[in-house]
């Protein structure tokens, strides 16, 4: 899967599920209690709800669903998420690779709310970055390119200059939308083409550049 590539870059955009965080057994365990008061197939709705916000894969899920609906069931299911940290973990390589991003442009861009992405971070004993775009701050769920856009925003650098991070398909299609090179991460990736894909962090190393460029050395 791993492939070596060298990247440069002004910004890092840093989803979290699949990607700092394994927190697929919690994903799993919330989303299929879901699928089964809803009649569904737990395989067939696991396929649709990485990377996108709760309320977004509803509403693929249960097409004639009024939306108003899928919203508040989605807060439900984000308390439920957010209370349900066991087997949360760091991906491999995630506590290093976020250290070595200190005091360099970056910032996590996830599905996540505020709560949710709290929990699951400290769970996994990862530091939340500085700046960070949360299901609070956008109007549009991944695969829109909102929240990678903000993100690029809110740290002054433009998209093109900027390489995202992601597991999975919804968040891939983000990024490629936004304009930005994609580093695809662990199993899931693969089948979207990202530009590269690397099994975990531990595939990477940061080099920061005189003039305020991050050069990626990966595989």
């Amino acid at each position: 899967m791993t492939a070596t590539a060298v990247l440069t870059a002004r910004a890092l955009l840093l989803d979290m599920d699949g990607t700092l965080v394994n927190s697929d057994a919690s994903v799993e365990r919330v989303w299929r209690r879901w699928a089964e008061r809803h009649g569904l197939d737990g395989d067939e709705v696991m396929k649709v709800v990485h990377g996108r916000q709760g309320y977004a894969s509803m509403a693929l899920l249960l097409p004639e669903r009024p939306m108003e609906q899928n919203h508040a069931d989605n807060a439900r299911m984000l308390a439920e998420e957010t209370a349900d940290t066991d087997g949360v973990v760091a991906i491999p390589g995630a506590p290093e690779f976020l250290a070595s991003l200190r005091g360099l442009p970056h910032a996590l861009v996830t599905s996540a709310d505020v709560p949710l992405s709290t929990a699951r971070m400290a769970a996994a004993g990862l530091d939340l970055p500085g700046v960070r775009v949360t299901a609070e701050s956008v109007g549009a769920s991944k695969p829109d390119p909102e929240g990678f856009l903000k993100g690029a925003a809110e740290l002054g650098i433009a998209p093109a200059d900027c390489v995202v991070f992601e597991d999975s398909g919804a968040g891939i299609a983000a990024g490629r939308a936004a304009g930005m090179t994609v580093v695809g991460i662990g199993p899931r990736a693969a089948a979207h083409e990202p530009d590269v894909v690397i099994e975990d962090l531990t595939r990477v190393r940061v080099e920061a550049l005189g003039d305020g460029a991050i050069r990626l050395h990966i595989g």
